[in-house]
């Protein structure tokens, strides 16, 4: 019987399979725009790499044998009283020892080396920029000390500018991240959080929240727009323009209120030490919890039968140039 077909056959179904294998190639993962993120997908593909040393020899021998042994092949020699080889033996435990002391080893450097907790060194020599960021139901709350300012479900900062976010939760357990920039990181309820991420492109990323949190969770989605720095100072000077604040408790309850698919909000100004109010609010016995309830029972009345969202009192548009966005 002639192989040539069934070579058809198995080298059209490895054409036919290969796109799939290629189509996440373009993923968030395996294309960043950070220095974090780039040493992850460097990670990612070497371990995916160390690993098909195994995987890749075991499927073709499977193969081949499979063809060399099969029923009508009267050439293979036939050994049926064949029990054992030390080389054998040793091949198969040898190789996959070694590709786990390897993986462990890089493991427990990168482990260290991508530490998310780890700032990262600025060319300048100054201090990363502070973003603090607060899940809401069913919102993030990104506030700005240094600029005075918050926003709601948009963040922007200059390129190779390394950002310090700290993070925390103002309702339940959530987790935030930007998929191309790197890492993410739990926010907790009254505890304080960090990641330190860097984007080394222009461009608009989305961000997310990836801890399933209630009902209004897939919606709990942003924008983070990289610019230059001329970019970011017409970006918080667009935000300084709004009439809205932020105080602390009153305000900011109001805004914890839970709601779905919030529109973007710029707040103007902000209580001092806020982030530090939210996370010591959830220390304060039973105040935060009874003013959670006050504004959730608000929700319920108003929104939670109706399946509205909290509309924006502030409109907006393009935080950024269209140069930078794109």
């Amino acid at each position: 019987m002639s192989r040539t077909p069934s070579l058809r056959k198995l080298g059209g179904l490895l054409l036919a399979v290969l796109p799939l294998l290629l189509a996440g190639c373009s993923s968030a993962l395996l294309d960043p725009k950070g220095q974090i993120g780039e040493e992850q997908r460097t990670l990612i593909l070497t371990a995916f790499g160390l690993m098909q040393i195994v995987v890749v020899p075991v499927i073709v021998m499977t193969l081949l044998f499979a063809w060399r042994y099969r029923r009508s092949n009267r050439d293979a020699t036939y050994q049926p009283d064949w029990a054992h080889s030390n080389k054998i033996e040793a091949v198969v435990w040898l190789i996959p020892c070694v590709i786990i002391a390897f993986l462990a080893v890089l493991t427990w450097y990168t482990s260290h080396s991508l530490d998310p907790h780890k700032p990262i060194a600025a060319d300048d020599g100054e201090e990363p920029m502070v973003i603090e960021a607060v899940s809401l139901d069913w919102k993030w709350l990104f506030i700005y000390p240094e600029q005075g300012i918050a926003t709601v479900n948009e963040l922007a900062f200059p390129e190779d500018t390394p950002v310090r976010f700290r993070v925390t939760s103002g309702s339940v357990m959530n987790s935030f991240f930007i998929p191309r920039l790197g890492s993410q990181i739990y926010a907790m309820a009254g505890m304080d959080n960090d990641v330190h991420l860097i984007a080394d492109e222009q461009g608009t990323y989305p961000g997310r929240s990836t801890n399933y949190s209630g009902a209004g969770f897939s919606d709990m989605t942003f924008d983070a727009h990289v610019g230059s720095e001329e970019d970011f100072d017409a970006w918080v000077t667009k935000v300084r323009e709004s009439s809205e604040s932020l105080t602390f408790p009153e305000e900011y309850y109001e805004l914890a209120a839970p709601s779905e698919d919030t529109e973007i909000q710029y707040f103007s100004e902000v209580s001092p030490s806020l982030y530090e109010s939210i996370i010591k609010s959830f220390h304060a016995g039973g105040d935060h919890e009874e003013r959670v309830s006050k504004y959730a029972d608000s929700y319920a009345e108003g929104f939670g039968h109706g399946g509205g969202h909290h509309e924006s009192t502030e409109s907006h548009g393009k935080p950024m140039s269209a140069e930078a966005a794109e």
